[in-house]
């Protein structure tokens, strides 16, 4: 559920749009209604939610379109339109269909009470302000019935601070997508303390069916498991960039030209495995060694101005920050994940 405020004037006006999948979880074709982002007038906010309704109606299933202003469906219709348009022209569509099959599973809905009515899976794709999205669960809370699944979207909110205090917790999970959900599969799942088992399986089953990856946290950890990793590479890339070290276009060949070109096929932990004689075998190689470095790495970097303005205008040297470079560089990215990922489906 997108939901975000326009100030005109001294008044607000609060636009609601959500994502809410009516799923047979039996059948893969079965019926799904995806209630996702309208919302035209955040330029980057829909992007989650416009992937979600791109990915269930690749897979076959109905999509709706929920926004209290009937406006914001009709755009938010259109960009996807042209957003499908645009992936089979340049071969990167995903399922069988047609983009206008596709669009044909895609409707609006500008009624809350009447859009989740019979559907079983509500995905929320608020922004990430947890007064915000805590407005947004309790609502839903009164609407729905005891078989909906309630799943948010969150990237770094705990379901603890999310869904604590519904009286449906018992069925509500964190489904965190990777940007952009539609070449990267990835998503997290990650249950409430009280979250029924079945809940998460179901929830897995569902994302399976649509073509994303879960992956189950067995709890909540502040971060889930995708940030955590990634802020470590992050952090420990800022730090030898600070300290004179390295600089950050060659930080980036770090990954790119090494680490990333076998990260995408294997995991660090498979990598270990075959570096050696099996991960015992490694680990009795060099578990001093990984010892020492990471003892050396010191406290997480403080990301001062001054160091943000230098690895900035490194990067904006290869790629200004205007939005025809940066979009003509995005682009470039979808490109090649969307080649990667056929690449890893043949394998």
């Amino acid at each position: 559920m997108q939901v975000f405020q326009s100030w005109e004037g001294n008044a607000t006006r609060l636009h609601r749009c959500a994502c809410v999948h009516r799923c047979t979880y039996g059948d893969p074709r079965g019926s799904c209604v995806l209630l996702t982002v309208a919302a035209s007038l955040f330029l980057t906010s829909g992007l989650i939610g416009r992937s979600w309704a791109t990915v269930f109606s690749s897979a076959g299933y109905t999509v709706r379109l929920y926004d209290v202003v009937q406006q914001q469906v009709d755009s938010a219709i259109q960009d996807i339109r042209h957003q499908l348009n645009e992936l089979e022209k340049n071969g990167m569509l995903r399922g069988t269909s047609k983009p206008e099959e596709q669009m044909a599973l895609i409707s609006g809905c500008s009624d809350l009470a009447k859009a989740i009515e019979g559907s079983i899976h509500i995905q929320e794709c608020v922004p990430e302000n947890l007064e915000l999205k805590r407005k947004i669960f309790q609502e839903l809370d009164g609407l729905m019935n005891d078989d909906v699944i309630l799943s948010s979207s969150t990237s770094c909110l705990l379901p603890s601070k999310l869904f604590s205090g519904l009286k449906h917790v018992k069925q509500c999970i964190v489904s965190h997508p990777v940007n952009p959900t539609y070449y990267v599969p990835l998503v997290e799942l990650v249950p409430h303390p009280e979250t029924q088992p079945s809940v998460v399986e179901k929830t897995y089953a569902l994302m399976k069916r649509v073509g994303q990856v879960p992956v189950k946290l067995i709890r909540e950890i502040d971060g889930f498991a995708l940030n955590r990793i990634q802020y470590a590479i992050i952090g420990e890339a800022w730090r030898l960039v600070t300290e004179g070290i390295i600089s950050p276009e060659d930080v980036d060949l770090v990954m790119t030209a090494g680490l990333g070109m076998r990260y995408a096929f294997m995991g660090p932990f498979e990598t270990i495995h075959l570096n050696a004689e099996g991960t015992k075998n490694y680990c009795e190689r060099y578990a001093v060694g990984m010892k020492r470095v990471l003892s050396s790495f010191g406290p997480p970097p403080e990301f001062r101005d001054d160091e943000i303005q230098n690895i900035h205008q490194a990067l904006s040297r290869r790629i200004p920050a205007d939005p025809e470079h940066l979009n003509a560089r995005r682009h470039d990215r979808d490109v090649y994940l969307a080649a990667l990922a056929k690449l890893k489906k043949k394998m």
